[in-house]
């Protein structure tokens, strides 16, 4: 039973392969948002990133994240910015047409939010115009050739990249099974959210990711509830 959880899992998602429908995306972003309220990464973002900023001299902070979602972890940042004196700058980049307007639509109230529609293999910025570049759930829907590509692309315009993403854990998997029999709705949040734990990192392969990656001061920590979050310097391209 355990053996298929020492190696990733190559099987692509729904969500990579696009088949589902209209009706069933839109229901996957809505069920996201429950899921994201228990299970989401704004914990493990907070704690790698909000008391460092607190600690920069500069009042105005640029943030890359890079295949945001719907862009709920640049809200919390922006939120977080406003109560504590810092004006953060942020950029939701997805592939998805979809998703590109649901950070857009979700972020009305957010004038510092923008969503740029791109490939996140070939960023359309120019180097070093970020002081972070950002993911959450992101990395595990690429094989290592194209991981590479990403955190290269991070590292290129940002100067401190942080990436977090699922550990590869049986207990999670098994946990998360029951828990969608029972709780969630969406096939897509069913069935993608199992497999995406499958595909999910070890803490050495991530560090072997990030070190072929040529990042500098590298280091990956284990995060509640079965969270990677590797942090790195980006200032490695030139």
């Amino acid at each position: 039973m355990f053996h298929r959880f020492r190696q990733r899992s190559y099987e692509p998602e729904h969500l990579d392969r696009g088949d589902y429908t209209p009706e069933e995306y839109e229901g996957c972003l809505r069920e996201l948002r429950r899921v994201n309220r228990f299970l989401g990464d704004e914990r493990a973002l907070r704690v790698a990133l909000f008391d460092e900023i607190a600690r920069l001299p500069q009042r105005t902070i640029s943030v890359l994240d890079v295949g945001a979602g719907s862009g709920h972890l640049l809200r919390v940042l922006v939120q977080w910015g406003r109560a504590h004196g810092r004006r953060v700058r942020a950029v939701g980049v997805e592939l998805n047409a979809r998703a590109a307007r649901a950070i857009a639509d979700e972020s009305r109230r957010f004038a510092e939010i923008a969503a740029v529609r791109a490939d996140a293999r070939a960023l359309p910025f120019a180097d070093g115009v970020f002081d972070y570049a950002i993911s959450s759930l992101f990395l595990h829907h690429f094989d290592e050739a194209e991981i590479i590509r990403v955190l290269n692309e991070m590292a290129r315009v940002a100067r401190c990249v942080v990436a977090i993403d699922l550990h590869r854990h049986w207990l999670a998997y098994y946990a998360y099974v029951v828990i969608g029999r029972l709780f969630l709705r969406n096939r897509l949040v069913r069935e993608d959210g199992a497999l995406s734990i499958r595909r999910g990192f070890r803490r050495d392969e991530l560090l072997a990711l990030a070190r072929a990656s040529h990042l500098e001061r590298v280091a990956v920590c284990a995060r509640f509830p079965f969270r990677l979050v590797l942090r790195a310097s980006g200032e490695t391209l030139g």
